[in-house]
């Protein structure tokens, strides 16, 4: 009988990542193939698979299709699939951390920090000595990691037992104001700063392999740092109280959880600016297919996550073509009224 249930459990745990992955491969075919020149699925493969595995002759390939292929639409889909699964892990984990399905980077304040730090380094010309093209992350990543412990301090004095809604609370209060410094920093500017409006509403339009480069080392190192962390997640979903009786450094753990999600949002709004809802919208809709298990739950959202963001770019790039809407405008459409949904489920429960 338990022979039975763990090859039950096994078996439905891997229906829900190939299910998963065969989600996220579909919206890349579709992100590569869908635009004003249509690409044939078979010709996106012949051509990947001429750049990165040329021992492999699967017939020849078009010139112009290749260069639409490798220059533009490719690593837009994957700039868009890092964006997507940096803000799905990072809302899981907030959300495991915080114990509540509301949290997520955007509305606990940490993206609208990460956009403030982006903001503040394009508006000075900042440059970390070595750093190069990597200033600007991690000058989003120290001000999502400021925001989120500012948030905190605040909620704690306004609150001993750092109740959950207070926190929430706190962060949507704490956006709000950041917010209105960055448009505060925009219309004082003049000219030179209005071009990251549309930045700010978030887009991975024309951002190119360079941008990949940016963020894929900080996406690594994240979500490497949260999926060490999943069975302690676990334990800490609970209740703090229960995890330090389990053993789990509670303190410890959560400083790591907290630094693994202001790196994912940090990186995430630099290189495509602040793109609401990711973070809130796919944890849930995981957590609800497959359970609340983080070890499972982590991975999941970040394929998930991967696989929305790149068919809500493409929503966006053809819905009003050739003119595009900004990406943020797309995921807000679509998590604002689930997050609706979440909050009245969440009343009526209590």
């Amino acid at each position: 009988m338990q022979k039975q249930y763990i090859r039950t459990y096994l078996n439905n745990k891997l229906l829900a990542y190939v299910t998963a992955a065969a989600f996220l491969f579909c919206a890349m075919l579709l992100g590569i193939s869908i635009g004003t020149v249509s690409i044939h699925p078979m010709t996106i493969i012949r051509v990947i698979s001429a750049e990165f595995f040329p021992f492999i002759s699967l017939g020849n390939t078009d010139a112009m299709h290749a260069n639409i292929i490798m220059n533009i639409r490719l690593p837009r889909v994957l700039l868009a699939g890092l964006v997507g699964a940096s803000l799905a892990i990072a809302g899981a984990a907030f959300q495991g951390l915080l114990r509540n399905p509301l949290a997520d980077p955007y509305t606990i304040g940490v993206s609208s920090g990460a956009s403030l730090g982006a903001v503040i380094t394009l508006f000075f010309g900042l440059s970390i000595p070595f750093a190069g093209m990597f200033t600007l992350p991690l000058f989003s990543i120290l001000f999502s990691f400021l925001t989120i412990f500012a948030v905190l301090l605040f909620a704690r004095n306004i609150e001993r037992s750092l109740k959950v809604e207070t926190i929430i609370l706190t962060g949507i209060i704490f956006s709000s104001f950041l917010g209105a410094l960055i448009s505060l920093m925009i219309a004082l500017t003049g000219e030179e700063l209005r071009q990251i409006i549309g930045w700010l509403l978030g887009s991975v339009s024309m951002r190119g392999w360079a941008y990949i480069n940016i963020i894929l080392p900080f996406f690594v190192i994240g979500a490497v740092l949260l999926l060490v962390n999943s069975k302690e997640l676990n334990a800490m979903s609970f209740g703090e109280e229960k995890a330090r009786h389990i053993g789990v450094d509670v303190q410890k753990r959560k400083m790591m959880v907290l630094i693994a999600g202001s790196i994912l949002t940090g990186a995430a709004v630099a290189v495509s600016g602040t793109i609401g809802f990711v973070g809130l919208v796919i944890p849930h809709l995981a957590r609800m297919l497959w359970g609340p298990d983080h070890r499972h739950l982590l991975p999941l959202s970040i394929l998930v996550g991967a696989g929305f963001l790149i068919i809500a770019d493409l929503v966006s790039r053809t819905i009003i073509a050739p003119a595009e809407l900004p990406i943020g405008v797309i995921t807000a459409l679509i998590g604002a009224p689930a997050f609706g949904v979440i909050l009245m489920k969440r009343r009526n429960k209590l």
